[in-house]
């Protein structure tokens, strides 16, 4: 199984949170890719993009942050994916085509700060009532950084959570 990150707006493919993130899926067994946006601006071209790069992939798990998390809940519209990780995800913006989501996969978690002054963390609880998913509302900011252990340890115990699942089936 691959785990495939998608960064947000003003990040790139391996920055610091997604090296850390990396490192865990790899220590579990998963494949790892992080998929390069820097060129694409916009939110949506950044869908066809990931959609694009993944229509002949399967059993991958989607992981996006902030931008990154609503390229990765748009795309698992179209893609058959195991499961999709949120970090403050860029939900219900202006601008953004798509503002109702409709994401294949049944297992969706997310993880937002209380101080995210980017996003507001009521979108992620709007998101979440709506999908009937898994959030974790922690102490942090947009980034994060001040709560990355917590984060570290939410994203383990979901791929462990989807790994074993997969492996019942």
């Amino acid at each position: 199984m691959k785990v495939v990150f998608s960064h947000g707006k003003e990040s790139g493919p391996w920055g610091s949170k997604i090296i850390r993130l990396a490192e865990i899926a790899r220590h579990l067994g998963y494949d790892v890719d992080s998929i390069d946006y820097r060129e694409i601006a916009g939110p949506d071209d950044r869908v066809a993009h990931l959609v694009q790069c993944l229509e002949n992939e399967e059993r991958t798990i989607l992981v996006g942050s902030s931008m990154g998390g609503y390229v990765s809940l748009a795309a698992a519209e179209q893609l058959s994916v195991v499961a999709v990780f949120l970090l403050a995800p860029a939900l219900y913006i202006p601008g953004y085509n798509n503002h109702k989501y409709a994401a294949r996969s049944q297992t969706i978690e997310i993880v937002h700060g209380w101080s995210d002054d980017v996003i507001p963390p009521e979108n992620s609880i709007r998101f979440a009532k709506e999908a009937n998913c898994s959030l974790h509302l922690i102490p942090g900011d947009h980034r994060l950084n001040t709560s990355l252990e917590v984060v570290l340890k939410l994203f383990e115990q979901f791929l462990q959570t989807v790994g074993s699942a997969r492996e019942v089936q």
